[in-house]
């Protein structure tokens, strides 16, 4: 009888760990750098591996999984389906290379998907203004590598909650055009601290960090983050985990 009850535990405990133990939500962390639209090798960031790293970590620390892909070919309806976020983290570039890919990225987003962006986002497919109003607008340029002051224009978001009134950070300043009109600013950077002839006259501020609703998903984007050093930053840490949290919304999918 001993035995037999054995058997019959051992024969029902798979079904037990299946119901008991769901599989964490997944992201899909993406680096693609592809051509320019000149058909020429574009700049590559040297921050892709750190930033691998701390997000793999960020993952493993937060309870969510994360599969890294330089791949377009991954992105395809079913695929996508696997995923509660996708991360671009200093796309550049061409970064898909098909329509069907580009129309898999619009259904994932138009069935309530989440992406979160950093850095150099904004430099992909410039010739695509779906992508541009998804992430917030297209890359034009940035003064030299400098300190400068951030504002923390919105302390209740996940990604600048912990922050104070302002933010000393050494990294590249970016400046957008086609920035769509319903960005919900988080970060501001301050004019007046930056060193550049070029810089806009008569403003102080001019947004560096974002979220909005698009299509019926959502984006979250930081223009921070060319540094490698700065993926070891704590500080930094939390603004990216916020962002991607916020990207992978309440309920999954």
């Amino acid at each position: 009888m001993r035995l037999t009850s054995a058997f019959l535990i051992l024969a029902l405990l798979p079904a037990f760990v299946a119901r008991g133990a769901e599989a964490p939500p997944r992201v899909l962390l993406y680096t693609r750098n592809g051509l320019t639209l000149e058909g020429k090798k574009g700049y590559v960031h040297d921050n892709i591996p750190n930033s691998i790293a701390a997000i793999r970590e960020l993952g493993a620390q937060n309870g969510f999984a994360v599969d890294v892909s330089e791949e377009p070919r991954d992105f395809t309806t079913v695929n996508l389906r696997k995923y509660r976020a996708l991360v671009f983290s200093n796309t550049n570039n061409q970064i898909f290379d098909t329509e069907e890919q580009k129309a898999a990225l619009q259904a994932y987003l138009r069935g309530g998907g989440g992406v979160a962006g950093i850095h150099s986002v904004c430099g992909s497919m410039r010739s695509w203004p779906w992508f541009w109003a998804l992430i917030g607008g297209s890359f034009v340029r940035h003064p030299k590598l400098q300190e400068f002051t951030v504002h923390v224009v919105d302390r209740r978001h996940p990604s600048t909650r912990f922050l104070g009134e302002t933010w000393r950070v050494t990294d590249e300043f970016y400046f957008l055009r086609d920035m769509p009109g319903d960005l919900r600013t988080l970060l501001a950077g301050d004019l007046t601290s930056l060193d550049d002839p070029k810089k806009p006259q008569g403003e102080t501020r001019h947004p560096l960090a974002w979220y909005h609703d698009y299509e019926g998903g959502r984006c979250w984007y930081t223009t921070l983050g060319h540094r490698k050093e700065v993926y070891n930053d704590p500080t930094f840490r939390k603004h990216i985990l916020g962002g991607i949290l916020w990207a992978m919304g309440p309920t999954s999918k």
